[in-house]
């Protein structure tokens, strides 16, 4: 049975209405802790609504349940997009959340405390000049909060179309067209891919390190659960595992401009996943590649009037530039001035592990392990409801 805490005057406030969000208030919840959700965008799960259409889970439905819910078996292995929405949806529902919609908050800040702690030590500073207190704050807006797109030299002088990958919806109005997607992560790689199958012109997938590619599953064992096996491993074994594996399961396409990491001096899957590079999951880029439907370009170091600039010196003719570059935590503002950041932006302190500068602040979804990042969220938010239970006492 959970064990149950009063619940205090004033709730723990959740900041973000996505699976990281709903999982820490669910946990909360199951623990007597009241607990609400505060959301920017008009529903919960706001960010998920606006990837791209064809966006399926690289991690299996049974691993990528939050705590308390299963997803439906009808969803499939590799859950959809929409599914995944009407799943959080869902949990909402089963768990009673408290969700506000439709509220930014712009500042997490310390209440003035006159001598002793305050009980609630928090002002959370919030659209509409709302000021709420909390006696905990759990900041869950999101590994890929904000687009990044690098300020390439001569970027805002192309001529041609330049969008970031969160604007992909999908291949349709390509359709013809010669597309340079920049980036080969799994977004990058998808996109392509897609863009393949949809019927554009000449598709061409710049890279400036070789990824980690693995197949989603093979006869029936899927990546993600190699990778929580993994864990238990120290990393340079985890590492040589995943290569012998590799040489053994995976083609060679270094005669299409993809190398093995390893041969180029790449470091190991986990090594690099562990620095946030989670392996690239194969769902139609190898075919793809093979078949000559994607081609394999160098970096992009510049833009030419119309023509991006690679470094190796060579010019590619592109209609449109798809930027699949990543994203960046965007904390600065709402947390910034607390010194819980690193220098890349990153709290210092994730999970349940406390902040030594700011005791009561928690944040979830940080971390992005090649075991997959629900998997992680699901337990971060136990761990995380559980040490505020504590505190709360």
């Amino acid at each position: 049975m959970a064990d149950r805490t009063p619940a205090p005057r004033t709730p723990v406030y959740v900041i973000g209405g996505g699976p990281g969000g709903l999982a820490a208030a669910a946990a909360l919840g199951e623990r007597g802790v009241r607990a609400v959700v505060l959301e920017r965008s008009h529903a919960v799960a706001g960010s998920w609504r606006a990837h791209y259409d064809g966006l399926r889970l690289h991690t299996t439905r049974r691993m990528s349940a939050l705590p308390g819910l299963p997803i439906p078996r009808g969803y499939g292995r590799w859950v959809g997009r929409d599914d995944l929405v009407r799943y959080l949806e869902r949990y909402v529902e089963h768990h009673r959340l408290e969700c506000v919609t439709g509220v930014e908050v712009a500042r997490v800040a310390r209440a003035a405390a006159d001598g002793d702690v305050p009980p609630n030590p928090w002002v959370l500073h919030a659209s509409g000049g709302r000021e709420l207190t909390a006696r905990a704050v759990v900041v869950a807006t999101g590994y890929s909060h904000t687009p990044y797109l690098p300020d390439w030299p001569g970027r805002t002088e192309y001529a041609g179309e330049l969008l970031h990958a969160a604007d992909y919806r999908n291949a349709s109005p390509y359709q013809g067209k010669d597309v340079l997607v920049v980036g080969a992560g799994n977004s990058g790689a998808e996109i392509a891919t897609e863009l393949a199958e949809g019927g554009a012109g000449r598709i061409r997938l710049a890279v400036r390190t070789v990824p980690h590619v693995v197949r989603r599953s093979r006869l029936g064992w899927s990546a993600q659960r190699s990778a929580v096996l993994a864990r238990r491993l120290p990393v340079t074994v985890a590492d040589r595992v995943s290569a012998l594996r590799a040489r053994l399961c995976a083609p060679d396409l270094a005669g299409h401009g993809l190398p093995r990491p390893a041969s180029v001096g790449v470091a190991g899957l986990y090594s690099r996943a562990r620095a946030g590079a989670v392996p690239v999951r194969d769902t139609g880029l190898v075919r793809a590649v093979r078949a000559g439907r994607v081609e394999i370009v160098a970096a992009v170091e510049s833009f030419d009037g119309d023509k991006p600039v690679l470094v190796d010196g060579s010019r590619v003719d592109a209609e449109v530039v798809i930027a699949a570059t990543g994203y960046r935590p965007g904390l600065d503002d709402l947390v910034g001035h607390l010194d819980v950041l690193d220098a890349r932006g990153h709290p210092r302190a994730h999970g349940a592990r406390r902040q030594a500068a700011a005791p009561g602040l928690y944040f979830t979804g940080y971390a992005n392990p090649a075991s997959g990042m629900l998997r992680e969220l699901a337990t971060e938010s136990r761990r995380i409801a559980q040490r505020i239970a504590r505190d709360l006492r």
